[in-house]
């Protein structure tokens, strides 16, 4: 009866995950100082400093660790790797991908054979560049790492993206290193699967070189 009354309460919007004050919404900086050393020897170029965060993916790793990415307003991605808990303490990883390529897959054969011999090679080449394979497995093959990301975005909606990805990393001056992430991935929509494959590269950061906006 009160529900008639009032009306139906509404659900609770999902919790977006939050880590080292970045959330769904906020901004943060990255040192320009950093960017313009690193810029001229990457594949990207024109890289903002200032990122508003307009959607949080999260993924589950087998491991028991977690991924969580602050896609942004650049056509770029900050990615944060936890290992062992949820807090700062247990961050592993920080990396600023930016977004190189998305393709469609039109077919269920080139969807098996992107998965089966397009990911996992032991070099992957872009532009005027090599890349080598940094997760390799005991044995011939080093077949993808299957994962499936929840993303959430600003409106509310909530989607999940199963993803088979494969990291790959070539060397700068300076000791530093550029990276490339290869991921194969497939949404279901309206009971049709939607599937590209995403080129990414990105390099690493340490928490010091990004300041939060709020």
């Amino acid at each position: 009866m009160f529900s008639r009354l009032f009306g139906k309460k509404p659900e609770p919007k999902a919790s977006t995950p939050e880590i080292m004050g970045l959330y769904l919404g906020g901004s943060f900086q990255i040192e320009p100082l950093k960017l313009r050393m690193l810029e001229p020897q990457l594949i990207i170029e024109k890289a903002a400093s200032t990122h508003i965060i307009q959607a949080v993916g999260e993924v589950n790793l087998d491991t028991g660790g977690k991924i969580l990415r602050f896609y942004t307003d650049d056509d770029a991605f900050l990615q944060v790797i936890l290992d062992g808990g949820d807090t700062e303490n247990h961050i592993t990883d920080v990396k600023l991908w930016y977004f190189y390529s998305t393709t469609t897959i039109g077919n269920e054969q080139q969807w098996k054979s992107l998965i089966k011999d397009g990911i996992s090679k032991a070099q992957y080449p872009l532009e005027d560049t090599r890349f080598t394979r940094v997760w390799d497995a005991v044995g011939d093959e080093s077949p993808p790492v299957a994962m499936t990301e929840k993303t959430y975005e600003e409106d509310g909606d909530v989607s999940e993206t199963d993803q088979f990805v494969m990291l790959y990393e070539r060397q700068l001056d300076g000791g530093e290193v550029e990276t490339l992430l290869i991921s194969a991935e497939e949404k279901l929509v309206n009971d049709n699967f939607d599937r590209c494959l995403v080129i990414s590269t990105g390099f690493n950061l340490t928490q010091g070189d990004i300041t939060i906006n709020g």
